[in-house]
């Protein structure tokens, strides 16, 4: 293994691989700072130019893009409340309430520190872990898949700031969402209502950006004041470093986000967007400080922010030791690797090692450049805050609208971000939570193809699911979680006095 990694460092160590690293680090950082223009749109444009590299250094420029998205998309999370990519769609919650709060600074600063520890985790788990743990994927069926998105949409109970009933209906909102396009299995167009657009479903860019970008911006231009709810930020980089008890708050969701995003980053369908719910529910249920979520938590900012980015890196694992993508974004590098002549399986280490090894060498120093790109110029990014409404109200539908259009290269998805921007204002102000949305959207159609998949299987007995234990056990943590979060929901809440 060190043997690899030293060749893998031998490849890297050359200006063009070097400069194609860095130059794929800062563009995915500036792909999560623009809201909408996600690494699988800026993947899909520069696959032509990277025809031109070797294979190495293709994938080298365009994976320092997907793991760059991760850190960039927590600026605008935090600043504006957009998420500039969907696994930061969390992070809007409590790092935008530390925002307004006078601690952007503190949330962003963890937000990168607390990425560099958890992508530094997660590329030695890829190193360490990819023959035992490909293993283990590879043996999921659909039921253990619907049994694991069972299990995600039981979160909805710890994201009921407003009630379980409210929750309930917003997942259901979400799942039919998720269900607009063609049926998975068999093929035929359903919840279209005859709009030709709707035939391949309703992107989660117009969705997050119109719930929650649009939405904000309403609330922007509604509001009466002229100047941004937060203290000027400081002069000095030491200034947006947390303080001493944000960092021991912040170290355990650190290191549990880093592990939990790292495993459900290896499940097809998991990825970092699951893994921040996750963390972000994890965080809520062990905190000692349960009423400050939603409301400023640094918790709910360093668990999910370690997790996305640890996930992004465990995704590697079934794409480069199986050849299964996880995600849009790593099935477009599965096909970045087949056009270049890379087959990528458990035979890639011995026919192609500097293809892996150059790879995995690259993720290393790329994960060191983000976090040198990022913490210098946290005070740049935080100074927006101190735009006034109106301006800041015009620069969100402005980007907000190029990086809907840039997703699809249609004005049908910029028409459905504004109505989503409607609807997610009218909910705002209706007391509902937006989270259960996004999270039954993401995990719906997921869902609905495992599940359907099984009772083909089973001719429709539902008792099967006995005869697979790892998909019981996932059903069995579902009924838990559920039956968790009602509990605490249910106790009267704590009044504790002081606090700091």
């Amino acid at each position: 293994m060190m043997e690899g990694l030293l060749q893998g460092f031998g490849v890297l160590m050359t200006v063009q691989n070097v400069s194609l690293c860095i130059l794929g680090a800062v563009l995915g950082t500036l792909v999560g700072v623009l809201p909408g223009l996600g690494p699988a749109t800026t993947i899909a444009l520069l696959l032509p130019i990277s025809l031109k590299l070797d294979p190495t250094g293709a994938i080298i420029l365009l994976a320092g893009i997907y793991y760059g998205v991760a850190y960039g998309g927590t600026i605008t999370s935090v600043l504006m409340r957009i998420p500039g990519e969907a696994s930061s769609v969390v992070t809007c919650i409590d790092g935008h309430a530390m925002a307004k709060r006078g601690r952007a600074g503190a949330a962003l600063g963890i937000a990168a520190i607390g990425s560099f520890i958890a992508g530094t985790f997660g590329i030695l788990g890829v190193m360490l872990l990819s023959p035992p743990l490909a293993e283990i994927v590879i043996a999921f069926g659909p039921w253990e898949y619907a049994a694991l998105m069972m299990a995600g949409l039981s979160l909805i109970a710890f994201f009921a700031a407003s009630g379980i009933a409210k929750a309930a209906l917003m997942a259901f909102l979400g799942l039919f969402l998720g269900l607009v396009g063609l049926d998975p299995i068999s093929g035929t167009p359903r919840f279209t209502f005859g709009v030709p657009a709707l035939v391949d479903g309703i992107n989660i860019a117009p969705l997050a950006l119109g719930m929650f970008g649009l939405s904000e911006l309403l609330f922007l231009a509604l509001s009466k004041d002229a100047k941004p709810e937060i203290l000027r930020p400081p002069s000095t980089l030491l200034g947006f470093m947390p303080n001493r008890e944000e960092w021991k708050r912040s170290a355990a969701p650190i290191a549990r986000g880093s592990v939990l995003g790292f495993f459900v980053g290896l499940l097809p369908g998991g990825g970092a967007v699951l893994a921040s719910f996750l963390s972000y529910a994890v965080e809520k249920r062990l905190t000692r400080h349960p009423d400050e979520f939603g409301r400023g938590a640094i918790e709910g900012v360093a668990g999910p922010e370690s997790a996305n980015n640890s996930g992004t890196a465990g995704a590697f694992i079934p794409l480069l030791t199986l050849g299964i993508p996880a995600n849009a974004v790593t099935a477009l590098l599965l096909g970045a690797l087949l056009v270049h002549g890379v087959q990528p399986g458990p035979m890639i280490l011995e026919r192609q090692p500097e293809v892996y090894w150059g790879v995995i060498a690259s993720m290393y120093f790329g994960n060191f450049i983000l976090l040198v790109l990022n913490l210098p110029f946290v005070g740049l990014f935080v100074r927006a805050l101190e735009v006034p409404r109106r301006y800041m109200a015009t620069a969100i539908l402005l980007v907000c609208a190029i990086g809907t259009w840039s997703v699809g290269l249609n004005h049908f998805d910029v028409l459905m971000a504004v109505l989503f921007g409607f609807v997610g204002f009218a909910l705002r102000r209706g007391g509902f939570d937006l989270g259960p949305l996004i999270l039954a959207y993401v995990l719906g159609p997921t869902l609905e193809r495992s599940l359907r998949q099984a009772l083909l299987i089973a001719d429709g007995d539902l008792t099967e699911v006995v005869n697979h234990p790892i998909a019981l056990g996932f059903l069995v943590a579902a009924a838990l979680i559920l039956l968790s979060g009602m509990l605490m929901r249910s106790r009267p809440a704590v009044v504790q006095d002081g606090g700091s």
